[in-house]
Formats: structure tokens, sequence, C-alpha cells
């Protein structure tokens, strides 16, 4: 004989159904799974699944580490002839800042040299000018055959960070150079040098370098001299700031994906 009344449930069904009311329900993105460590005479107990979300995230078994994607080497090669020089100029923007530079002009070699140590490029350099008359011919040149070269090793600029701004001392001077690798070709050169030379070097003749670098490669160049009194810490701080500068332009940013870092899409020598 039951003695429960008629109209309520057998006892089994009472028992399973006041069980089923103490289980806490969870989001759909969760499921009741039992905990194994149940014992079988006691009530299951129910532990939290982690969403797929998040599951997804954690390590999983047997798998590789998923290595950043390598760049290919960009190389600029280029041969530079007239009645006055014969440059020759070979960049390597993936090398590790080995320099062999012989212009003729011993400072100018000196200045190559730091921007292939500090940009971390490859640099390659032999000129021969009319370095007999004065240096101006050759030092022309040799930036518009590196400005070429640069140009040629950028290629469609795909991925590049395309923007770069460094300030780099020395001693007591200090420089700071912004430039942009937009396709377009300007200079804005704020440098005052107290002196007319440096060792046989035309102190003249950086401002022409640069300018001359700035209209074949096709960049947007900005030099500001924040303090200085030695004409040769002077130049050779902006060689290292610049160095820099477009060494961070020129590397990969991993977030964009080798997508053109422009609106319009293009990024090209105008």
């Amino acid at each position: 004989m039951s003695l429960l009344c008629p109209n309520s449930l057998p006892a089994a069904r009472l028992l399973e159904t006041l069980e089923i009311s103490r289980v806490r329900f969870l989001p759909s993105y969760q499921s009741r799974v039992p905990d194994p460590r149940f014992r079988r005479f006691g009530p299951p107990r129910f532990y939290r699944r982690a969403p797929l979300s998040m599951a997804a995230l954690l390590p999983q078994e047997n798998s590789a580490p998923v290595a950043a994607p390598k760049s290919p080497c960009r190389i600029g090669d280029v041969k530079r002839v007239t009645k006055e020089t014969d440059v020759y100029v070979n960049i390597n923007l993936d090398g590790s800042g080995v320099a062999n530079c012989n212009t003729g002009i011993p400072f100018l070699d000196h200045m190559l040299d730091q921007l292939a140590s500090h940009g971390l490029f490859d640099l390659h350099v032999k000129a021969a000018g009319d370095i007999h008359i004065d240096d101006h011919h050759t030092n022309e040149d040799v930036a518009l055959a590196i400005g070429t070269a640069l140009l040629q090793a950028l290629g469609d600029r795909k991925g590049i960070y395309r923007f770069g701004h460094f300030a780099a001392p020395l001693d007591e001077a200090a420089i700071e150079v912004i430039l942009d690798l937009s396709g377009r070709p300007h200079l804005s050169y704020d440098l005052i040098i107290p002196t007319e030379r440096v060792g046989t070097y035309d102190t003249q003749l950086v401002e022409h370098f640069f300018q001359s670098l700035v209209n074949t490669s096709g960049m947007t160049l900005h030099i500001r001299q924040l303090a200085g009194k030695n004409s040769h810490h002077i130049i050779e701080a902006t060689f290292k700031a610049f160095a820099r500068a477009l060494r961070q332009a020129t590397e990969y940013d991993l977030r964009r994906g080798g997508s053109v870092p422009s609106s319009k899409g293009v990024l090209s020598r105008s």
C-alpha cells in the first residue's frame, strides 16, 4: 500500500523530480557533464565546460607552434654610369649591417658605414668619379644610385610600416629624422654645420646627398637639428638617425598582413 495520496506522484518519481530541481541549468554554450569523481550512491554533481571559443584557445596536443612568416630578401642592384662618374650600389634591406663602401671620399664612406650598421642593411657601394675636380658629382651620383636601389628593393611596399621617426645623439649633437616612404619626394633640411669642411669633405654636400636620395627613392624626409656644435658629430648623428628611421619604415608590420600601408591602396613613386 502506497503511503502517498492517490493524486501525488509515486515515491520513485517524486525523488527523481526533487533531484532534477537541484541541478543548476547553465547557459546554452555550456553543457552539464557529470563529474567523474562522483560516487555511485551519491547524487550526481556537475562541473562547467568551457565555452567553445575559449576551448579553441587552449593548447592542443601534438600541435606545432605557429611561426611568423619569413619575408624574402629585398634587394636593390643599380649601376649608374655618366661621363663624370661610374657608380655601383647593392642594398639588402633584410641584411645584418654589412658595409663595403669605397667611393673615393673617405668621410662619405664613413657615413655610409653608419647607414648600413644602424639600419641593419647590407650595403655595397663602389664609385669612381672626377674627385680631382671636387666631390660634388660623386657625392650626388652615389646618393642617386642608393635612392634608386632603395626604390627597387621596396617594390610595391606591401606590408611595411612606411613611416619612420628617430632622434639620435652624438655627444653634444642631437638630430631628429622623420620620414615617409610615400612615393612623394620632399626634403626639409634644418642643419647648421659650423665649418665648411670635415676633413676634405665639403659640408654643403650633406644636404645635396639627401636631396638626391629623396628624389630617386620617392621619400618624404625631414631632418631637424636639436643641438650640436661639432660638424663631424652633427653629420654623423644625422646619418645614424636616418638609418634607424629608415630601418623602422622598411620593416614589416605583421598586423598589416601584407597590404599596402595607404588608404589609396597603392604607394608608388610619383
